[in-house]
């Protein structure tokens, strides 16, 4: 006789594959992000950037950068914590700290990830690896849509339409949306401009060696003009807010009628 979907055995079964389906959903999101371990230890301090472990390495958190709730939601997160250190390269910066995606014991989720979607921090477009650079950004897409954190601010997303409110960001890592006015060569410098008044408007500046990184990814930055995008940087600039552009990911293409801040 044949058994009704509700029975105890059709529902155990029906159980078990939903706890696969979840398992490998979680595991296909993890993976990109699983480099070759480059050590391990204790959290012992924290700040916004950085972490200090208990033998005294300074950890950087590579592919993001920080907003104001960063450094709390790191605390509750890692404070004694034993974490595993994930990487390509473990060639320590400048300031002698060691890079790394960071893991929490045996986890398959980075806290890079866990921070951009809870709306903790920002993409920072330097992870090299596509499917990790994908999947990171997967993450911030998803705070964005739900306007969790940061981006529960208006504000967190700047428009290239009010160079001022830009200009009030001078110095930090800000995400700013727009369309492409005009692309302009000047000597070995690109500039997409924003505004009409090329001096005191928003523009993204793209030097000529980044040219071939573009082409590369199927991008001719002339093509970008009337479209729209959304650029990540350091906003710098005296009289006209600028954003230099120096890895591909720092642009995405939006689409023409796309609600601000949902596209991944």
């Amino acid at each position: 006789m044949a058994r009704n979907a509700t029975s105890p055995g059709n529902v155990t079964q029906r159980l078990h594959l939903i706890a696969i389906l979840l398992f490998a959903g979680q595991s296909a999101f993890a993976s990109p992000c699983q480099f070759e371990s480059q050590g391990e230890g204790r959290v012992a301090a924290i700040d916004a950037r950085s972490l200090r472990l208990d033998d005294g390495r300074e950890i950087r958190l590579t592919g993001i950068e920080p907003t104001a709730t960063t450094q709390q939601a790191l605390t509750t997160l890692l404070v004694g914590r034993d974490v595993i250190l994930r990487s390509a390269d473990d060639t320590p910066d400048r300031y002698g700290r060691q890079g790394a995606l960071v893991f929490v014991g045996e986890g398959d989720i980075s806290v890079q990830a866990t921070l951009l979607a809870q709306g903790d921090a920002i993409v920072s477009a330097e992870i090299a690896d596509k499917d990790c650079a994908a999947a990171l950004m997967a993450s911030e897409a998803e705070a964005r849509r739900q306007k969790k954190g940061s981006w529960a601010d208006p504000s967190a997303i700047k428009n290239a339409e009010s160079p001022d409110d830009i200009l009030a960001g001078i110095g930090r890592f800000v995400v700013v949306e727009g369309k492409v006015l005009s692309v302009r060569q000047a000597g070995a410098m690109t500039y997409l401009n924003f505004g009409r008044n090329w001096t005191r408007g928003f523009a993204v500046t793209i030097s000529k060696r980044m040219v071939p990184a573009f082409e590369g990814a199927g991008i001719v930055l002339k093509s970008l003009e009337n479209k729209r995008i959304r650029v990540r940087g350091w906003a710098e600039g005296n009289t006209g807010p600028r954003i230099d552009v120096r890895l591909v990911a720092q642009i995405e293409l939006l689409g023409a009628n796309e609600p601000t801040g949902v596209r991944p």
